[in-house]
């Protein structure tokens, strides 16, 4: 394991992961190929007629969409066996092979926290005019169990967005000008490079200093560059010799910087006090609202702040959720769930959230 740490490693990522250690690594971010399927036609700018970057690249090449879904399916499993069992596993991609992507995700039992839209504040413009102009990537963010106390840095995104919650959109620019990196003749070195504002955000939002990050698909090294840059570990895989080694040329004129005021650290016993029953003073909650666990058991809530289950009595959230897990005790506010309008679930530790914030600002007030 110690000779991948900090390194650019040139070779198949499924061979490579082979050799990496169960439950080693604390994140992946992995920018697998997209199986664009382009063709060899090429396309104009109407308005000069140049030829615009695509991506027609042998990595990018599949025979069929089963072929790239097996090929999916064997490095998602390679990386479900090397993270840790509350590590962060990111995936980016485009409708081409987002949801497949996502599909296999879940059949390997991974449990999705956050689809991200990185909005293009800068997009390529769609040049035939046939379909609307793809301004949006997909990012997913999982953990290798639903139960996993998986790290999020809460109050860091909270500071990046100017005091408010971090939200699941996020308008980055791609990358250009100076950023981007360049071959000896100058141009592009790399169709699909990733802007690094974009890898500061992942890798600031669920991440610790001194972490290990592994990029599956190092590409231009962007990955590990940030990792460096904010002082964690990292391990690159490509196939591509000349990828490689222009991402090791790329990571050494990388220096770390001071983090003192942008990383912010709010431990659990220095945070302002919230009770269950002060959701359901404070409005977020009410008395008989139907709670669902990560494995779909319902209870409702009482009008004394505990739950009622038709087999299990009634207990607190931490005493029900330990029930339902035949366990003799578990943290309630990371176990009970509440649906929303759309469908969705929302944990009662994020509405927690939001009466703490409350609580902050009036004290900050007084």
């Amino acid at each position: 394991m110690q000779e991948y740490l900090n390194k650019i490693l040139c070779g198949d990522c499924i061979d490579l992961m082979h050799n990496i250690p169960d439950n080693s690594i604390d994140a992946i971010f992995a920018d697998a190929p997209y199986n664009l399927q382009l063709g060899a036609k090429t396309l104009y700018r109407p308005e000069d007629q140049t030829a615009a970057r695509a991506v027609r690249d042998e990595w990018d090449s599949f025979e069929s969409q089963q072929q790239y879904i097996e090929f999916t399916r064997q490095w998602l499993t390679e990386c479900k066996r090397i993270l840790k069992p509350n590590g962060a596993m990111w995936t980016i991609g485009s409708y081409h092979n987002i949801f497949q992507i996502g599909a296999v995700l879940q059949e390997l039992g991974f449990w999705i926290l956050n689809d991200i839209v990185w909005v293009k504040t800068n997009p390529m413009p769609n040049f035939r005019g046939t379909r609307f102009t793809n301004a949006h990537e997909t990012l997913i963010w999982a953990t290798p169990k639903k139960t996993g106390k998986y790290t999020f840095n809460y109050e860091t995104m909270k500071k990046l967005n100017n005091g408010k919650q971090m939200r699941s959109d996020w308008d980055i620019n791609i990358c250009l000008g100076e950023e981007r990196i360049k071959d000896e003749t100058g141009k592009s070195l790399h169709n699909t490079q990733k802007p690094m504002d974009l890898l500061r955000r992942v890798i600031l939002s669920s991440t610790k200093q001194n972490d290990i990050i592994l990029d599956p698909f190092s590409g231009s090294g962007t990955t590990a560059a940030v990792a460096k840059e904010l002082n964690r570990r990292f391990i690159g895989i490509d196939k591509d010799k000349k990828y490689v080694e222009a991402s090791i040329k790329r990571i050494e004129k990388i220096q770390p910087i001071d983090l003192t005021d942008i990383e912010v650290s709010a431990p659990k016993r220095d945070a302002i006090k919230v009770a269950f029953q002060e959701l359901i003073s404070g409005g977020v909650l009410f008395t008989g609202q139907t709670l669902i666990s990560p494995h779909g058991e319902r209870v409702m809530i009482t009008k004394d702040g505990q739950l009622v289950h038709s087999l299990y009595g009634k207990a607190s959230i931490h005493v029900m959720a330990a029930r339902l897990q035949h366990s003799v005790s578990f943290n309630g506010w990371n176990y009970w769930f509440v649906e929303k309008r759309d469908g969705t679930l929302v944990s009662i530790d994020t509405l927690r959230q939001y009466i703490r914030d409350i609580k902050e600002n009036m004290k900050k007030a007084i």
